[in-house]
């Protein structure tokens, strides 16, 4: 489903960014903050398509397909989600998406993940060519712990990010 802002710019499609499916296919707190968030940037014309990364982890589907499987509960036509099911990590989800894109006709996004994941999602999403902003998911429903340990776990991640040399 192609919609258009005015002036004839397209809109950006949502790169939905995996986190971790659970035992028995059900969607990590995370995971789903961040497939309805994608949802919700649909529903109020902010996105022209939603694009869901992620392989299978330790449980399957993998967090693509569960990505796809809430937006569709939430109202997303089926032609407006698309699914990236290979990637394993941030830099694979949105090098490997990089082909459904192309294939949609953008390199317009709007990188959907935790707040404290963004800076690194948006480093690798410009150096793989991307006009990339950046959705934070609502903190609503988050585990402090777990938000704690992401923020902490992205130190580290991001500075390696930004001082490796630019891989394609």
């Amino acid at each position: 489903m192609e919609r258009e802002e005015g002036q004839g710019r397209a809109l950006p499609v949502a790169l939905v960014l995996g986190a971790a499916v659970w035992p028995g296919g059900e969607a990590s707190p995370s995971l789903r903050r961040r497939a309805l968030t994608a949802a919700a940037l649909w529903q109020a014309g902010r996105v022209r398509a939603i694009v869901g990364c992620g392989g299978v982890g330790e449980h399957p589907p993998s967090e693509a397909e569960v990505i796809r499987v809430l937006c569709l509960e939430a109202g997303v036509p089926g032609e407006a989600v698309f699914c990236e099911g290979q990637s394993r990590n941030t830099h694979e989800n949105i090098r490997l998406a990089l082909p459904v894109l192309a294939r949609l006709g953008s390199r317009d996004v709007l990188v959907v993940s935790d707040g404290y994941h963004l800076p690194r999602a948006l480093l690798v999403a410009r150096r793989a060519g991307l006009r990339a902003r950046g959705a934070a998911v609502p903190l609503r429903g988050a585990r402090v712990g777990a938000q704690m340990r992401g923020a902490l776990r992205e130190i580290p991640a991001f500075l390696w990010y930004l001082l490796r040399p630019k891989k394609s």
